[in-house]
């Protein structure tokens, strides 16, 4: 391997184990990938995360704060890091990251120690093993294939934008705007299956049909 920089080395010393920060990594497989292959998804993928600017992956739709903390000149050195993941909010208050933070030290060292291995930049690290991300929900070939109309979409959304907001803005409650159909569809059918634990969820999800509920992800996911 070669050796490394001195900040990875300085790195080495300051993260934690990364095994164990493949299970803290846990909380985050919901929204994002790494690792060989990882693609954007509810979040962007974290491959080369360390000594990135923020908001610079092409292509993916960031939220407004992380677009301007990124034209502000912010990368992610360990210290953003570890102050993003003990609380979004507190370093980017318009986030739409819907996480609460990490509770503990040790758990935010673990997991950074588990994402550096992907990151071969500033440091020359072979790209490790995939990570394997099972959906939450296995649904059949001919439900994940339903075209959804945005138009149905519109006029059903208006329940769930009583909560959510429509321009993808937190406040208190996760955006659901520029999510990837897909992902969408998986979330409101396990909320409708009670795999995901939201009651008032469960009960919105379980009024919706198929067709319902791929109208409404080709609904919200066209909106920026």
């Amino acid at each position: 391997m070669i050796a490394a920089p001195a900040l990875a080395q300085q790195s080495d010393a300051h993260l934690g184990n990364v095994e164990a920060g493949e299970e803290v990594f846990d909380y985050c497989i919901g929204c994002h990938e790494v690792g060989r292959d990882a693609e954007n998804g509810i979040g962007p993928h974290l491959n080369g995360l360390f000594g990135r600017r923020a908001g610079s992956i092409e292509g993916y739709k960031y939220s407004k704060g992380l677009i301007r903390e990124g034209k502000l000149g912010m990368t992610w050195e360990v210290d953003k890091l570890e102050a993003y993941l003990s609380n979004p909010k507190a370093l980017v208050s318009d986030t739409r990251m819907a996480f609460d933070g990490l509770e503990t030290q040790e758990e935010i060292n673990d997991v950074l120690a588990y994402m550096r291995q992907f990151s071969d930049d500033p440091q020359n690290i072979p790209e490790a093993s995939p990570t394997a991300r099972k959906p939450e929900v296995e649904l059949s070939t001919d439900v994940l294939a339903i075209v959804g109309d945005p138009d149905y979409g519109e006029y059903l959304a208006n329940e769930c934008t009583s909560c959510h907001q429509r321009d993808g803005d937190y406040d208190g409650i996760p955006g659901i705007v520029s999510w990837p159909e897909e992902d969408f569809v998986i979330a409101m059918h396990a909320y409708k299956r009670k795999i995901r634990p939201h009651p008032v969820m469960q009960m919105m999800s379980g009024r919706l049909s198929d067709e319902e509920i791929a109208a409404l992800a080709a609904y919200f996911g066209k909106l920026e």
